[in-house]
């Protein structure tokens, strides 16, 4: 089984953030899949199904992003599942300029948080991930009141591209091919 996990924080508040495009991804695989993401278990939205031909679950942490290793670590306990096998997380990042991809199979956190957290949890950094672009903050912006933020216009159009790539790369990689995501994607 494979764990696909997009990170985000619960709430209507934050819909639609920055932050939050782990959660849009889920919510397009969901929607290609046909998988419903409703069931409330390990403190988190997940949604059992098949994703070419894997059986996936979809998972969308409701411990809000800083803690959301600590839902993902349950679920991969839970299920026995090594993170270096099976998990995939998606994820927001500023350094990458709005709607870029970059897929990677192992790494620090590199200053995320829920990242930090999933790697604190699971103890180890190799996992597959897909980091979204969302733009570096601009200068004298918090960062966090930053990717609580909304995209402008049209960033929103190369946001809605860059989940379908996501949704893409998501199909090569259950399918154990990563390298090929990563040629055609990063």
């Amino acid at each position: 089984m494979i764990v696909i996990a997009g990170l985000g924080n619960p709430t209507r508040q934050y819909d639609k953030t920055r932050h939050n495009v782990g959660f849009e991804v889920i919510d397009l695989l969901a929607e290609k899949y046909r998988i419903k993401v409703k069931e409330k278990k390990h403190r988190a939205l997940c949604g059992m199904g098949m994703v070419e031909g894997q059986k996936a679950l979809l998972v969308k942490p409701q411990t809000f992003m800083n803690l959301s290793g600590e839902s993902i670590g349950a679920i991969l306990s839970f299920y026995k599942v090594a993170p270096e096998e099976g998990l995939i997380v998606i994820y927001d990042d500023v350094s990458l300029i709005p709607g870029k991809l970059r897929i990677r199979k192992k790494g620090s956190a590199g200053g995320h948080n829920g990242i930090k957290s999933i790697i604190s949890h699971v103890r180890t950094q190799e996992f597959l991930r897909i980091k979204v672009g969302v733009g570096e903050k601009p200068p004298g912006w918090d960062l966090a009141d930053y990717v609580l933020g909304r995209f402008t216009k049209e960033e929103q159009k190369l946001m809605k591209e860059s989940f379908q790539k996501a949704c893409e790369a998501i199909g090569l990689m259950v399918q154990g091919e990563t390298d090929r995501a990563m040629n055609l994607y990063n």
